[in-house]
């Protein structure tokens, strides 16, 4: 498999070495048991590289500790933007009506994507998606209900609808991650009443466990650090009883009792005689 070759038909050896991957991580504890099965689910329904490359890219290959994409294992070759932009759309909108749907994982969008929701609720979430084109318009239209876009940090977007008495928020310039130059260009726009519709960056929940793993062996390592400093200043401790006043009295005693022993000895001569 090769990130080069987006629509290349996978093999079943491809798609089962990419479910070892999902194997391996879900036993180091990389992945949780839920993330486990939509990803294994989604392997054995992959018709192609490019469906295949986005459910291991956040994975290092097994026996080792380093994240590559393992969907480009054969070739060592990173995955990138452009091998998420091309082919046929798997969805093309989401409607919702007292109810929601949701667009989210490994799927398609549609060169233009219309989402609806009245007194309901839709969620489209783009982080692992795929783009049919690379100029995506994304159109959101609520009455009474909502509609939650999720991007990917990198991801280059621009939104443009309009609230009325109700709101349709742009929280993605919050983020400072600089936009990938082989990103995809997505406008969203649409339409929000007594409701709305919210746009923000987030990074997916492997990559955000991966954080805290590297912040939490951060923090253990400057512990060991200031620890082993601690134990290479520290002054040599001496042993109860062996203070040097101590000492000196003991050394005082030795001398008193050899003082001692020589008045004897002088003392015994002079009765012998």
């Amino acid at each position: 498999m090769t990130s080069g070759l987006p629509e290349m038909r996978a093999s079943d050896a491809e798609r089962e070495r990419v479910a070892e991957v999902l194997r391996e991580a879900v036993a180091e504890g990389r992945l949780d048991m839920e993330e486990f099965d939509e990803r294994l689910d989604a392997v054995y329904k992959a018709r192609t590289h490019g469906e295949l490359e986005p459910l291991v890219r956040d994975l290092p290959v097994p026996g080792t500790a380093v994240p590559v994409a393992v969907a480009a294992a054969s070739s060592g070759a990173p995955a990138s933007w452009a091998g998420r932009i091309g082919g046929p759309a798997t969805s093309r909108g989401g409607f919702a009506f007292w109810g929601g749907f949701g667009r989210k994982g490994t799927w398609t969008v549609g060169r233009r994507f219309t989402g609806f929701a009245m007194m309901g609720g839709g969620e489209i979430d783009l982080r692992e998606a795929r783009f049919e084109e690379r100029d995506t318009v994304i159109r959101c239209f609520t009455i009474m209900g909502g509609i939650a876009v999720t991007v990917p940090p990198g991801l280059d977007v621009n939104v443009k609808g309009v609230g009325f008495m109700g709101g349709f928020g742009d929280l993605t310039t919050q983020s400072t991650e600089p936009v990938a130059p082989d990103s995809p260009r997505v406008t969203i726009t649409g339409f929000a009443l007594m409701g709305g519709v919210g746009v923000e960056r987030k990074i997916t929940r492997a990559e955000r466990q991966r954080l805290k793993e590297a912040r939490k062996q951060e923090k253990l390592a400057r512990k060991a650090e200031a620890e082993s400093g601690s134990r290479s200043g520290a002054k040599p401790r001496l042993k109860p009883g062996s203070t040097s006043g101590s000492a000196s009295s003991s050394d005082s005693s030795s001398d008193s009792s050899s003082e001692s022993g020589s008045g004897s000895d002088s003392w015994s001569g002079s009765g012998s005689d």
